[in-house]
């Protein structure tokens, strides 16, 4: 009878936090695998829980964007006393912050240009 080997923690580690690159479109807050399949703005090496945190502030920024479209409509609430604004502004620097973090070269490169995490 053949005794099976047990993986190693440290292997079993590893692929928890294998990276894979991903193409991120800001705008629309697309991430993807390929490439090919969409126009993206950054490259970035990430692990699924990485991704997955990046998944949820785009998501949030979804969310707080129909409350700024409804917030829009009220003419007496300016733009710099209005909480969801602050609230869109500050996932947006956390999602350049994260693709600055998780960038390749070029990424890092047009963020520190930006000047958007200073």
């Amino acid at each position: 009878m053949r005794k099976k080997k047990r993986k190693d923690y440290n292997e079993v580690e590893s692929l928890e936090e294998q990276k894979n690159d991903y193409y991120i479109e800001v705008a629309t807050g697309e991430i993807s695998r390929s490439s090919t399949d969409s126009p993206w703005n950054f490259k970035i090496s990430a692990t699924d829980e990485e991704i997955t945190q990046l998944r949820e502030i785009f998501d949030s920024n979804h969310s707080v964007s129909w409350q700024n479209f409804f917030r829009a409509h009220v003419p007496y609430k300016e733009y710099h006393h209005d909480w969801e604004n602050h609230a869109y502004d500050r996932n947006l620097v956390q999602v350049y912050k994260m693709i600055h973090d998780l960038g390749d070269t070029e990424s890092k490169k047009f963020i520190d240009e930006m000047g958007i995490l200073d």
